[in-house]
């Protein structure tokens, strides 16, 4: 059970992460808060949770510092800033954990300046999506010291139902790599697959009511597809996003000679959807390019 009044901090209340901070609020834990833009929290401050002006100033009054960004310039900052938050450790600040999707490097440097101030930082990416963080159903890669994550696995237990401690710091963010490359691929199938149907005269949803239960089950094509299908191309997981994840798992993969055209295609087909304007939206936007590709 949750240590109620344990206070935690929590940086970064968008599309995840405010579903991920209420479930913390709701488990008992007493909730800091700091987001960029601050309406985002506003929600959560109003159900009972702490506004800070800093991530530092949530780290001074945190046991425990969650965050989830946008982009490695952003954990950066957030963590080496001048308000951020490692200028705000406290003799009460414990454990710091990073749930963006980041570089692994950077989770090792993390980890080293953690060490350095006396505490534990630990990676743990998630991947769900929206839907996952709002029913806390996600599935959370943990990398760091076994200790912490036992530790935490209270607060991870209200955010998710697939937790793994994958080894130490940065392994948690390889193991998200490993996540973004099958998903990549899947969604050109996802498409394609969905593409083929319309083309074929097909009920689209009729399709995923088949298929979906079969050999080529997949998340995608039963979660993104019935949106697709809806012509529902709303962000839970935004493509601009998604375009740094498959960027950072590219630049990984160069650095191991290790040679993935099929994640390389991917990139290009999402690039391509940022061309013409999507990058807000959903990942099942791909659709809208691959399709044009057919009707041009």
């Amino acid at each position: 059970m949750a240590q109620t009044k344990t206070p935690v901090g929590w940086i970064g209340t968008g599309i995840m992460g405010a579903h991920m901070a209420r479930h913390l609020m709701d488990g008992g834990y007493e909730l800091h808060v700091y987001n960029r833009t601050r309406a985002k929290a506003d929600d959560l401050v109003a159900q009972g949770a702490y506004w800070h002006d800093t991530p530092a100033e949530v780290t001074a009054a945190s046991r425990y510092v969650f965050t989830i960004v946008g982009y490695p310039a952003d954990v950066r900052e957030v963590y080496f800033g001048e308000s951020g938050i490692f200028a705000g450790v406290g003799d009460t600040t414990k454990t710091v954990v990073d749930m963006t999707t980041s570089e692994p490097t950077l989770a090792e440097e993390i980890a080293a300046a953690a060490m350095e101030r006396g505490i534990v930082a630990l990676d743990a990416p998630v991947s769900g999506g929206d839907s996952g963080a709002r029913s806390g159903e996600l599935a959370i890669m943990i990398g760091g010291e076994a200790t912490a994550v036992r530790e935490l696995d209270p607060l991870f237990q209200l955010m998710g139902a697939n937790i793994k401690h994958m080894g130490p710091a940065g392994a948690g963010q390889h193991t998200k790599m490993c996540n973004q490359i099958l998903i990549s691929t899947t969604m050109i199938g996802t498409v394609e697959s969905l593409l083929y149907a319309v083309s074929a005269g097909l009920d689209q949803h009729q399709v995923i009511d088949v298929i979906g239960r079969g050999a080529a089950s997949s998340w995608s094509i039963n979660n993104l597809g019935r949106k697709i299908a809806d012509k529902d191309f709303d962000p839970g997981f935004m493509i601009r996003h998604f375009i740094k994840d498959m960027g950072i798992a590219l630049t990984e993969a160069r650095r191991m000679n290790l040679s993935l055209p099929g994640l390389a295609l991917a990139q290009q087909f999402y690039i391509a959807a940022t061309a013409q304007g999507d990058e807000n939206l959903g990942t099942q936007a791909l659709y809208r390019v691959l399709a044009g590709m057919n009707n041009g």
